[in-house]
């Protein structure tokens, strides 16, 4: 049986709360009302074009027959749970230096040398890489809803305009994630150093990597991230899929 991620409201992901627990959020307390907050992000041409598919009537659809549309629900799934464990795998991969590699390298400390930049580009770079795998799902299960019944059509018709309007915003939101660990990266090495301090140990980059090391620390809450972006990428995916699985 095929897992679907479990619905979510915005403020609720688990993104958000994994920035919450690194205190990595700007102090502002999240809008409470999906609606109130889903009006600040709407433009009035953007009202429009919602209200237009919304008024707009069922129509007829190219009739299929269950068996058809089984076999489509079902590949789509094996599509959504392959994508889900490719995106999962290539983050954990490539936040275990030493382990299996993925293309995208965890970018080891140089001798001596602490800058958050590859960890920034590292981080940017998983999410190039998730955007490509998740678009193109989003897409088909929006033309295997069209082709389902007449209110799976309209249902693919609204992700259409609300994914035209509600991308840009996300795409602002998402790209500061890796500003925000930022914050992370500077103070567990700044923790780091009042310990060297304290203790008057010598300072060793060798062991910033050792599971007790403080970038072995923030590698962890990197990865922890990267997952959390994941599932939220991939949530208006796991919606579209239910519909079409849960069609009578």
């Amino acid at each position: 049986m095929t897992r679907i991620l479990p619905p979510s409201s915005f403020h609720s992901s688990q993104l958000l709360r994994c920035l919450a627990d690194l205190d990595l959020l700007p102090g502002t307390e999240p809008v409470s009302d999906f609606a109130q907050g889903l009006g600040q992000w709407l433009h009035f041409t953007d009202a429009i074009a919602l209200s237009s598919v919304l008024d707009a009537g069922l129509g007829a659809i190219p009739s299929q027959g269950q068996a058809q549309l089984a076999e489509t629900a079902a590949r789509l799934a094996t599509e959504f749970e392959r994508i889900q464990s490719f995106m999962t795998a290539s983050i954990i991969k490539s936040c275990s230096p030493g382990g299996a590699k993925s293309h995208i390298k965890w970018p080891l400390p140089i001798e001596g040398e602490v800058s958050y930049v590859p960890y920034r580009r590292f981080y940017e770079a998983h999410q190039r890489d998730m955007e490509l795998s998740v678009e193109p799902l989003r897409v088909n299960l929006r033309a295997a809803l069209a082709r389902a019944t007449p209110g799976l059509r309209k249902l693919a018709e609204l992700d259409v305009v609300m994914d035209k309007f509600l991308r840009p915003r996300e795409a602002q939101l998402l790209a500061r994630v890796p500003m925000l660990l930022q914050k992370r990266f500077d103070a567990l090495y700044a923790a780091h150093l009042d310990h060297l301090s304290v203790s008057g140990q010598p300072d060793s980059p060798a062991a910033w990597m050792q599971p007790d090391g403080w970038l072995a620390s923030f590698c962890q809450n990197l990865q922890t991230l990267l997952l959390a972006e994941a599932d939220l990428r991939l949530q208006p995916s796991a919606g579209l899929l239910d519909a079409l699985l849960q069609k009578p």
